[in-house]
C-alpha cells in the first residue's frame, strides 16, 4: 500500500512539474511564487486525492 502510494504521488509531482514547465513555456500564464505554490497545492490535492474532486468556480478575485 505504501509503496502504490509513493508512485502515486511521484506520478503526481512529475505531472505538476510538467504542467508548470509547459505553462511557462508557452507563456500561458505568469504566475509569481505565491500562485505557483497554490497551484502545485490544488493539483496535488487532485491527482493524489482518493475519492472524488469538486471543482470550485472563482467568480471574483483574491488578489488585486
Amino acid at each position: 500500500m505504501i509503496a502504490a502510494r509513493q508512485k502515486i504521488v511521484q506520478g503526481a509531482v512529475s505531472m505538476v512539474d510538467m504542467a508548470l514547465k509547459e505553462l511557462a513555456s508557452k507563456e500561458v500564464v505568469q504566475l509569481d511564487d505565491e500562485r505557483r505554490a497554490a497551484m502545485v497545492s490544488n493539483l496535488m490535492v487532485v491527482l493524489c486525492a482518493e475519492s472524488e474532486v469538486h471543482p470550485v468556480v472563482n467568480a471574483g478575485t483574491l488578489y488585486n
